[in-house]
């Protein structure tokens, strides 16, 4: 029977006990170390399950590695985000890595906050997600720890990785889309900031320009910011459909805000699309619910999760030039954005 501690826990010793194997040979599969055969991995890997052994954190983050990684989101509400971080479990299932989250709740000083509470829990990188820190603030902290971002145009730069959809096409797309049903009088609802730092409202704003510009439709460009609270969504929403220049169609920076959008008109007894078409972005799956409908631009987040943990994990691993994949959007046309009626 392989020995335990006084306090009856498990530790490297009795696994290796247990496998028949050294101590050293248990480690190395622990390190995930080069060189290690199959048949050791599976031998050590047996005992460690039999003897439900999990290796301590704190030592580990002694020896240099915890296998711990911090995902930061700025909130919970977004059905996105989930996308995000199935991709995320998709690239570390076949690896030691663990993430564990923290939530920001779109405040820059809590997420600063959270940050360096991951760093001083030893975490071995940290992926963030929508992130509201200023550039200098990311560099900062891309230089204490690796880091991968989703949702954080910096291209070129080797500090951080990244992986974003092209939003300027993104919105572009949505753009043509509409122009090309017979809408001319197209806002858009954008995120309302309080502090310069980098969002994906920023690229789509531009794309939504030059779209409409592309499309001699300049005298009607109309961005119309609004926070995140659901309240107050819907309030500008309200105030805008209400108004004598009422849209004959609203792009939404994101589906959540579109999904408002719909509920605001059928509540005023607007019909979608009959008399307001509406388009979201992030193509999550509400937009697919028959009462919703929803067109909208799909940025594939399983694959910018899945991009941006493999991106993380070969920078932890020791690669230090910055890569930066783009998914290439594409927009998923529904019953939202049918043409306009004649």
């Amino acid at each position: 029977m392989a020995p335990t501690t006084r306090t009856g826990r498990v530790t490297i010793k009795t696994v290796a006990a247990d496998a028949g194997v050294s101590v050293a040979a248990v480690s190395k599969v622990l390190r995930d170390a080069y060189g290690v055969s199959d048949a050791l991995r599976a031998r050590v890997q047996a005992s460690m399950e039999k003897l439900n052994y999990r290796p301590h954190a704190a030592a580990r983050g002694m020896r240099g590695q915890t296998y711990t990684l911090g995902v930061l989101l700025p909130d919970l509400r977004n059905p996105f985000f989930a996308d995000i971080l199935d991709g995320v479990n998709q690239a570390l299932e076949r690896t030691q890595y663990q993430p564990l989250l923290g939530v920001s709740q779109s405040d820059e000083p809590m997420e600063q906050a959270l940050i360096d509470a991951m760093m001083d829990r030893q975490m071995d990188g940290l992926l963030m997600i929508g992130p509201r820190m200023q550039r200098d603030a990311v560099e900062a902290v891309a230089r204490r720890i690796p880091t991968a971002a989703v949702g954080l145009h910096q291209p070129g730069v080797d500090y951080l990785d990244t992986a974003n959809n092209d939003d300027v096409a993104g919105a572009e797309l949505v753009v043509k889309h509409l122009v090309d049903e017979g809408y001319r009088r197209i806002a858009m609802v954008s995120l309302m900031v309080t502090t310069k730092f980098e969002v994906v409202t920023v690229p789509r704003e531009l794309g939504y320009r030059q779209g409409m510009k592309a499309a001699g439709l300049g005298q009607h460009i109309n961005i119309v910011p609004a926070p995140q609270t659901a309240r107050e969504v819907q309030t500008i929403l309200r105030h805008l459909l209400q108004s004598r220049h009422r849209p004959e169609a609203l792009f939404c920076w994101t589906d959540m805000v579109a999904l408002h959008a719909l509920s605001v008109a059928r509540d005023l007894g607007l019909s979608v699309p009959g008399d307001l078409a509406v388009v979201g972005y992030d193509n999550t799956t509400y937009c697919d619910l028959a009462q919703n409908s929803l067109t909208s631009v799909d940025q594939s987040g399983q694959v910018l999760g899945l991009q941006a943990a493999r991106l993380l994990v070969e920078r932890i691993n020791g690669r230090d030039k910055g890569e930066h994949f783009v998914v290439t959007p594409r927009l998923v046309v529904r019953g939202s954005s049918r043409p306009r009626p004649s």
